[in-house]
């Protein structure tokens, strides 16, 4: 996920940054912290990002551009209203459970990002609820999903796969694998998928 970030010091400071903020939080972490988990000194941040809020935003967007682009791939040539949906939540699922260090950060901090940070940010995530829900509309029209809520039903699978950031461990008994084969099943279950 972090690959397309340059220069390597730009990465390295966003990877601290993610360190730092999940063990601080954002109003609990200084960007000479920051700075020092990169292995850099305090003044070098700026060099790269002019306030500890632009990290945030870059850590956010980062995060968010991740997951569309993950989900958009997940259903490309899959075909059957029940196959996509499954092949979507496997991976919305697993992104969660593979960067789970970062997710949750933004999951708790998504409140410090300022107003013009967050309406670009909202937008994604419009766009992925957006991305779910014409899936569970798609099968229900074909009556292949038996769904009184459309729009509840959609929120409650995404949030059944973003939740996995806040308690999936890799020292668990779960692989990330494993818990988007979980998530698949249980989305297709809250679905009523006919056979």
């Amino acid at each position: 996920m972090w690959a397309g970030v340059a220069p390597d010091a730009s990465r390295r400071l966003l990877l601290a940054a993610v360190d730092s903020f999940a063990e601080l939080g954002y109003h609990g972490t200084s960007t000479r912290h920051i700075a020092a988990g990169a292995g850099m000194s305090a003044g070098a941040l700026y060099v790269h990002y002019r306030t500890k809020a632009d990290l945030l935003f870059q850590i956010a967007l980062t995060v968010h551009e991740s997951v569309l682009a993950e989900l958009e791939a997940s259903v490309e040539g899959v075909d059957g209203p029940a196959a996509r949906v499954r092949a979507l939540m496997y991976a919305f699922a697993r992104w969660h459970a593979r960067h789970h260090r970062a997710a949750r950060v933004i999951q708790n901090e998504l409140g410090a990002l300022d107003a013009a940070h967050a309406r670009r940010i909202a937008a994604i995530r419009r766009r992925v609820r957006a991305l779910v829900r014409e899936e569970v509309r798609a099968g229900a029209a074909a009556g292949v999903f038996d769904v009184a809520d459309i729009e509840g039903t959609a929120r409650a699978m995404s949030s059944l796969a973003i939740d996995v950031c806040r308690w999936y461990r890799p020292e668990g008994p779960r692989s990330p694998e494993e818990i988007g084969a979980l998530t698949a099943h249980l989305s297709l279950r809250m679905l009523g998928a006919r056979p």
